[in-house]
């Protein structure tokens, strides 16, 4: 019988009040149920939502390095149980139990950057231009803060969401994928265990259609931050308009890797097999397009088509596996639909993108990591976000032209340049219209204490992570003293 797990509401585990649950299924073996969950309301969100506002000021009293305190001691408890979390992020998400490890991880490590920050919360000193003003600043939480994660990466995201929320003095409702709920449940109950005050940290699991919906038009929630589909982000900006409540969105992207005439071939195609594929191609800063300096599209199109062929697809949880399942039946059949798209417009599969369905992968959603080739700019596989192990190759006749077709579409979160040329590097970093910029490295390879966003219509908003992250978290107030 799978285990029950409830919402977290004013320092009570408890059901939904209607009683109803909701299954979440293992994406490698989907005869797996790896929990039942709260399949919450409206109003299981408003009791969240009031008790955070009623525990919010007794967590802003505390101060500030002792709130850092309290994240250290819920990353120590993390640590301390950081197999079974990653061995249950496999299970409910499907990546790699590698993988996984390495983002519960990265989850550890943004807990103790940002409990670091409490003890440095400070404002500034300025002159007055008055006799004997003294002015200073200082940084005051924002109140209730309402949090809305992704599936990809479902323990680092709701960490680097809740930490700085928490560390500015905010209380916090969480509400986390339906496809992959059980890790911010572990996080929030380390956060609990290490001292967070009762009540300032929530997790209501269930829709977005009412948990979702409740968090982005309650007025006692000052700010939202999302990360999602562009459609749903879009939403919610336009409905927190309505009453000037503050967002941040992370929506996406459609992010390019160019390879020039001077990169190491060899070296060139880990990178963008690492980008493309790992994580199943499930990561917004994941690279969807290669575009390939054409003295050497050739040889290196051929060279990725066998170093892709080799990958090894499968239960994430068996040695030896680097690419896992697509996270539900609806992402894997738009993956196949993208590469049916593709073919039609004119592109050639020079390999992969089928469903994989033999005994090894028949209760799974597996398929076969596509290449694609004679793909044009203004192809749909060239142009949409279809997060999943498909990949669009691209020629370009020299640096100029392939910075113009990487810089031809609506996203700019993550870019990519294989060079050995320092001249060709930084023309890329200079032009490239991204807001994560890597040369010689997978796009997707982001780390825990550097700021993170993009530009155009991937972002909206401040920058999250690093020591910029908790700059959306928290406002200025500006103090004026006459002595």
């Amino acid at each position: 019988m799978p285990e029950t797990f409830k919402n977290f509401i004013g320092g009570q585990w408890v059901n939904a009040r209607s009683g109803a649950t909701f299954e979440n299924r293992n994406p490698a073996d989907t005869d797996e149920v790896v929990g039942l969950f709260a399949k919450s309301d409206r109003d299981d969100t408003r009791e969240a939502i009031a008790a955070a506002a009623a525990a919010q000021p007794a967590w802003a009293s505390m101060p500030a390095p002792k709130r850092g305190e309290v994240l250290y001691r819920a990353a120590n408890l993390l640590e301390a149980r950081a197999d079974q979390v990653a061995r249950e992020m496999t299970r409910e998400e499907g990546k790699t139990l590698p993988e996984a490890r390495g983002e519960v991880g990265r989850a550890i490590n943004i807990l103790r950057y940002v409990g670091g920050e409490g003890a440095r919360l400070g404002g500034q000193h300025m002159p007055s231009e008055r006799d004997r003003v003294f002015i200073q600043t200082r940084r005051r939480p924002l109140g209730v803060v309402g949090l809305i994660t992704p599936w990809n990466f479902p323990i680092a995201i709701p960490a680097w969401k809740t930490a700085p929320a928490l560390i500015a003095g905010n209380a916090v409702v969480l509400k986390p994928s339906d496809l992959a709920p059980l890790c911010a449940l572990r996080m929030v109950e380390a956060l609990d265990e290490a001292g967070v005050t009762k009540g300032a940290i929530n997790l209501v699991t269930g829709p977005g259609s009412k948990v979702g919906a409740e968090i982005v038009e309650n007025p006692a929630v000052k700010a939202i931050s999302f990360t999602g589909s562009e459609a749903t982000g879009s939403g919610i900006a336009v409905e927190a308009a309505k009453r000037r409540a503050r967002v941040q969105l992370e929506m996406g992207g459609k992010n390019p890797t160019i390879v020039l005439a001077d990169a190491q071939i060899p070296d060139a195609v880990n990178v963008v097999v690492n980008a493309a594929f790992f994580s199943t191609g499930q990561r917004c800063t994941a690279t969807s397009r290669v575009i390939v300096e054409e003295p050497i599209v050739e040889r290196f199109t051929a060279a990725l088509v066998e170093r892709t062929r080799a990958l090894k697809v499968g239960n994430g949880l068996e040695a030896g596996i680097e690419i896992g399942p697509s996270i539900d039946d609806k992402q894997l059949a738009t993956v196949l639909e993208y590469v049916g798209v593709g073919q039609t417009e004119g592109a050639r599969v020079a390999c992969g993108g089928a469903r994989l369905s033999d005994a090894a992968h028949s209760r799974g959603y597996f398929s076969s990591p596509a290449v694609l080739t004679d793909v044009v700019p203004s192809m749909r596989v060239a142009q949409e976000e279809i997060f999943g192990p498909v990949l669009a190759v691209l020629p370009a006749g020299s640096l100029d032209h392939a910075v113009e077709i990487a810089n031809g579409i609506r996203y700019g979160l993550s870019a990519a340049i294989c060079t050995t040329s320092l001249t060709s590097a930084y023309e890329f970093i200079n032009r490239i219209e991204a807001g994560l910029v890597m040369v010689n490295l997978p796009s997707a390879g982001v780390e825990y204490h550097v700021p993170f966003g993009g530009s155009k219509q991937s972002s909206l908003g401040m920058r999250e992570q690093g020591p910029v992250a908790v700059d959306f978290y928290s406002e200025i107030q500006t103090a004026y003293l006459k002595y």
